[in-house]
């Protein structure tokens, strides 16, 4: 099975590990059909471990072999990934600037002032930061192509699935409190599972720019670090910690790196 998923071309094993993610996001926003709510203790819970996820992910997956790579390529070992994680960030920042959007659990919107309605802008926030996610996918798939060190088909594989996991509950982050402000299951499930459809769309931008553009891959590997680090400073961490229940949200955390680390560690 795993010999003959290798043997497809990067862009469509990209394509694959997107759709992975996209489904469990598709599984999360699912929960609507059975539940109209969700306590504030497990949402905490849930996302934090989403920013463990993506916090192990940034490092295990695309930062330490984006040094890696440079070093081995007689660059200088932290000036590609220090570059390519500051753009990342930027990228979001400008990202949020432009686009008009709000954030799980909060009524404040940001961006441009716009007369969207407030499901709208929260099904923006999410897809926005669904981007690195699949480029972070693309781009790992893209390094495995390469012979990267380091790199392999079952490690990229690994990621789309963490990524995926922790997807999870940002599908329910968005479709069960719409269905709480009286919108029907079916459409507050759809707009769920479709916040995460950008992933295998960025998942083959990702491993098609690598492609065909090498020398990039250094920095596409970090960038996408950075998107999702800002991803979670940003979002994730603040809103776990809100409030009450903040040590589950820190436990979350904890095995949501853990999860991942081991996931990459292992298959890597």
């Amino acid at each position: 099975m795993m010999s003959t998923f290798s043997s497809l071309h990067p862009a469509l094993q990209a394509l694959i590990g997107g759709l992975i993610s996209w489904g469990m996001t598709a599984l999360g926003a699912a929960v609507v059909f059975f539940f109209r709510d969700i306590k504030e203790s497990v949402m905490k819970m849930m996302m934090g471990f989403a920013a463990g996820v993506m916090i192990a992910a940034s490092f295990w997956s695309l930062l330490a072999p984006a040094i890696e790579f440079s070093e081995e390529n007689g660059q200088i070992a932290w000036l590609p990934p220090v570059i390519g994680f500051l753009l990342g960030g930027v990228f979001l920042r400008l990202l949020d600037v432009v686009v008009p959007h709000v954030h799980v659990g909060r009524t404040k919107g940001e961006g441009p002032s716009t007369q969207l309605k407030k499901t709208t802008l929260l099904f923006l926030a999410i897809t926005l930061h669904n981007i690195p996610e699949g480029l972070a996918i693309g781009v790992a798939f893209g390094a495995a192509a390469l012979d990267m060190n380091g790199a392999t088909v079952a490690a990229a594989l690994a990621l789309a699935f963490g990524i995926g996991i922790q997807n999870m509950p940002e599908g329910a982050a968005v479709s069960v409190p719409l269905r709480g402000e009286g919108m029907s299951r079916t459409k507050a499930f759809n707009y769920g599972q479709m916040s995460a459809i950008v992933e295998p769309i960025a998942a083959v931008i990702g491993a098609a720019a690598v492609l065909f553009i090498q020398p990039i891959l250094p920095y596409a590997l970090a960038f996408a670090a950075g998107a999702m680090i800002f991803v979670v400073v940003e979002e994730l961490i603040p809103e776990s910690q809100s409030s009450r229940n903040t040590d589950l949200a820190t436990m979350g955390v904890m095995v949501g790196f853990a999860l991942m680390m081991v996931l990459d560690v292992a298959l890597g």
